[in-house]
């Protein structure tokens, strides 16, 4: 196998489950987060982000519909928080609990094309989930069709009592762990943003280019005034990009163009290669990919487009 078709395995350290319950659970998450969650049949998953009332970034999450369960993946740094936001928006006469499961399970991301050749020597699959999203239960366990990225893959909830025998057979099988630092890398040069650095209350959800995550045509919920005002009069004033710099710099540094400072470095990471690329926020109307900046007045680097991230406004 060579290194294009190797498997990579993102650990389970990242991610945290929370699990609503109760007749009302899909219209209660649906009034909560950005897309559609009404449209969701049993076994279908979308993404969808958690802002605040001004649209301002909380976490992208991934929901799953379960036949009695909504499942939230959502970032282990943000579990506590989110847990506690949940829970203040269920009210007394609401039919929805709130629990977090993420104890239960080990959330494994396997990512490459031969993902599914690799998982049917480990477990008995009969894949029917083929959407991004979409997810069926295997034994005690589930999985789910994507990684969260615009890569080919799955998204494993592992027992907890099984998840050493099944990363066992799949490393014996020739999958490779990525490391911490292979995983940033990933993350960026994929463009995914990261809780308390691209996805703060700095910035809202469309400035963070997450427009995959978000339904124009739902009905009301927290922040849906001002993501569409934004939408309609095209009045997002900067954006997230990809960057590629001739050498690292630290989290928080000013880009400028031409003197005038037009952004700010959220992430940066020297890759495995030597390369050095990151993810900054720039101001619209300074441009956009293949435009020449300078970080610091000392940094040479260039915007770039990375894949999970878009910018087009929605029209009907």
């Amino acid at each position: 196998m060579n290194k294009d078709e190797t498997v990579k395995l993102i650990d389970p350290e990242n991610w945290a489950i929370l699990e609503l319950t109760g007749k009302d659970r899909q219209q209660f998450l649906h009034n909560q987060t950005t897309n559609d969650i009404n449209s969701l049949s049993v076994g279908q998953g979308i993404d969808s982000v958690f802002v605040n009332s001004t649209a301002r970034t909380l976490d992208l999450a991934t929901i799953y519909n379960l036949e009695d369960a909504i499942w939230i993946l959502v970032s282990r740094e943000r579990r506590e928080f989110l847990y506690q936001w949940i829970d203040r928006y269920i009210f007394p006469a609401d039919q929805v609990q709130i629990q977090d499961i993420t104890a239960k399970y080990r959330v494994l991301k396997i990512i490459g094309k031969n993902s599914e050749e690799l998982l049917q020597q480990v477990m008995p699959l009969e894949l029917t989930a083929v959407n991004y999203g979409d997810h069926q239960s295997v034994g005690s366990s589930r999985i789910a069709v994507g990684t969260g990225l615009d890569l080919p893959g799955y998204t494993l909830f592992i027992a907890e009592q099984e998840y050493s025998s099944y990363k066992e057979r799949l490393i014996a099988l020739g999958m490779v762990t990525l490391s911490p630092q292979e995983q940033e890398e990933l993350r960026i040069t994929q463009g995914r943003p990261h809780p308390g650095r691209e996805l703060t209350e700095d910035y809202n959800a469309l400035e963070a280019g997450l427009w995959r995550a978000i339904s124009f045509t739902k009905g009301c919920y927290i922040g849906q005034e001002t993501i569409a005002r934004l939408n309609t009069y095209q009045g997002v004033k900067q954006r997230l990009w990809g960057i590629s710099l001739n050498k690292q710099v630290p989290e928080g540094s000013p880009i400028y163009l031409e003197q005038e400072r037009i952004g700010t470095v959220t992430s940066c990471q020297k890759t495995i290669s030597g390369e050095v690329i990151g993810l900054a926020y720039i101001k619209s109307k300074a441009g956009g990919e293949g435009l020449e900046i300078e970080v610091d007045h000392h940094t040479q680097g260039k915007i770039i487009s990375v894949p999970y991230l878009s910018h087009d406004y929605y029209r009907p």
